[in-house]
């Protein structure tokens, strides 16, 4: 029997200028999500959550709250980017050039900008990266550029995490229940 690691994600020394990650999950924003989000968020502009309203406007339909899209495509992207990150630094130069709605799906893809080691924590790496979220019709919808810390390959912290379970996992114990 052989126990085999599960996808831990990646490492400061993973990360290459240059490299292009397309994130394997896309998202449907439905319209449940975008009224719990004005919620959650204490959102009151009445364009996200009044069909009424919004049918005057010239979308004449509801928007998903922008913060909605942007947190979307941070979480797109942290099962190849952040899994292992431990602080976020900073986001800028986010822009939302064309509309979602709800019922739009969301890809998004980071091209990683610049690595350097940390000066004050030799167990991590500062990572920037620009990511861009993409509609079902390849329209981009969100581009932000973010900067994070990320632990090194073999960092205690992120050592030990799985606990050892007093049974162990088997075939053998499967079958004796």
């Amino acid at each position: 029997m052989s126990v085999r690691q599960g996808w831990t994600g990646r490492f400061f020394e993973d990360f290459g200028v240059g490299d292009v990650y397309q994130h394997p999950l896309g998202r449907t924003v439905s319209e449940a999500d975008n009224t719990w989000f004005t919620l959650l968020t204490m959102n009151t502009s009445q364009m996200h959550f009044n069909t009424e309203y919004a049918a005057r406007s010239e979308f004449e339909r509801p928007l998903v709250v922008s913060t909605l899209t942007l947190a979307i495509a941070v979480g797109q992207s942290v099962t190849d980017l952040t899994q292992n990150a431990f602080a976020n630094l900073g986001w800028d130069e986010i822009v939302l050039p064309h509309p979602v709605f709800a019922g739009d799906t969301l890809y998004s893809e980071s091209l990683v900008l610049d690595k350097r080691e940390s000066g004050s924590r030799p167990y991590a790496g500062i990572v920037t990266v620009r990511t861009r979220t993409l509609n079902q019709d390849g329209a981009q919808v969100c581009a932000f550029k973010r900067t994070f810390y990320v632990y090194k390959r073999g960092a205690k912290q992120v050592e030990g995490i799985f606990p050892t379970a007093a049974t162990p996992l088997s075939l053998e114990n499967e079958a004796t229940g």
